[in-house]
């Protein structure tokens, strides 16, 4: 009776560790791209069920895997399928609308124009000059979006939600 408790435990201990591993994932800042809003070496909570129920929204910070190599990255969701944006003089707009974006400390010192493709997204960095992303690689493709970001975790002075500011076009 006892070694069939321990094996039903046990086997049960695994099932709830692969169901929350499978449900939720830890991501690790590595860099200064999303600062201020992320810092380096901030340990995170990711939502990997947020996309299978839902579609990104302008404002989300994702998790995503980098559409041409083997990193997993976080950046801002700016442009959803179907944006026009443009960033010129520092200002970003997206579909002829001005970001009000506080939560970035410098404008971009770049320029361009994109019209997002359908089943694809423009992610920036916080860090707008110091930020490998849509400006540089292009559109990021909905399969590469693992989750999104919810809660800072490490280190305990941070603790608590991750920041989120809605990018209301209206």
């Amino acid at each position: 009776v006892f070694i069939r408790e321990l094996i039903e435990t046990l086997l049960l201990t695994f099932f709830i560790f692969f169901l929350v591993n499978s449900l939720v994932g830890r991501y690790r800042i590595d860099g200064s791209s999303m600062n201020p809003t992320l810092q380096d070496g901030e340990y995170l909570i990711v939502n990997n069920l947020s996309y299978y129920l839902g579609e990104p929204e302008r404002g989300d910070i994702i998790v995503f895997h980098h559409p041409t190599s083997d990193l997993n990255l976080i950046k801002r969701v700016i442009g959803l399928p179907g944006d026009n944006i443009v960033i010129e003089n520092g200002v970003v707009t997206v579909n002829g609308i001005a970001l009000d974006e506080p939560y970035i400390l410098a404008p971009p010192t770049y320029r361009g124009q994109w019209t997002v493709p359908e089943g694809e997204y423009f992610v920036l960095g916080d860090n707008r000059n110091s930020s490998s992303d849509s400006h540089t690689w292009s559109f990021l493709p909905e399969e590469n979006i693992v989750g999104k970001a919810l809660f800072i975790y490490w280190p305990f002075s941070k603790w608590g939600e991750v920041p989120h500011y809605e990018l209301n076009l209206e």
